[in-house]
């Protein structure tokens, strides 16, 4: 058990284990690189329907995820943001035709990218959200925050005042 848990005994029956008030305060920096013409969609209609989701993603609308530089991604986690999501439309529904068949390399690209850099390929999400999935954009929302909350901050390279250092 960690210093960071507390159990807690009601009644003589062991409780699951709570996080302290510092872990439970803490909230995870997402970023969120979407497509504008479906994921982008699919976030404002979750917004519009009033959906309840975590405010842990900020998001970045791209005209297409077939356009999401590997090194947006990495430029991301040197700026501190613990969880990087990139969504974009399904296969076959891309504004753009193949946008998204580029998108698919693309990330096969960085994952092995993440993997060749040592960062954890845990903290990066890739996903196809539809403009009417407003629901699906929430669930994904919610399900990558609680992972990311789990993993804690990010400690890797981190960039700041111009100078790159090591955590």
């Amino acid at each position: 058990m960690s210093e960071d848990t507390l159990v807690v005994e009601e009644k003589g029956q062991e409780q699951k284990e709570q996080p302290s008030e510092e872990k439970r305060a803490w909230q995870p920096i997402i970023l969120g690189i979407l497509c504008n013409w479906c994921s982008y969609a699919g976030a404002d209609l979750a917004g519009s329907s009033r959906l309840q989701y975590p405010e842990t993603v900020r998001i970045i609308r791209v005209p297409c995820s077939g356009r999401v530089d590997p090194a947006f991604v990495l430029k991301a986690f040197r700026k501190g943001f613990d969880g990087v999501m990139v969504l974009g439309c399904h296969p076959g529904d891309c504004h753009y035709a193949k946008g998204n068949y580029y998108a698919r390399r693309r990330i096969a690209l960085l994952q092995d990218l993440l993997k060749a850099l040592g960062l954890p390929e845990e903290r990066f999400h890739f996903e196809w959200v539809s403009a009417s999935e407003g629901n699906r954009f929430a669930e994904l929302v919610h399900e990558f925050t609680e992972k990311i909350r789990k993993l804690g901050p990010f400690t890797g390279v981190v960039e700041t005042e111009n100078k790159t250092q090591s955590n």
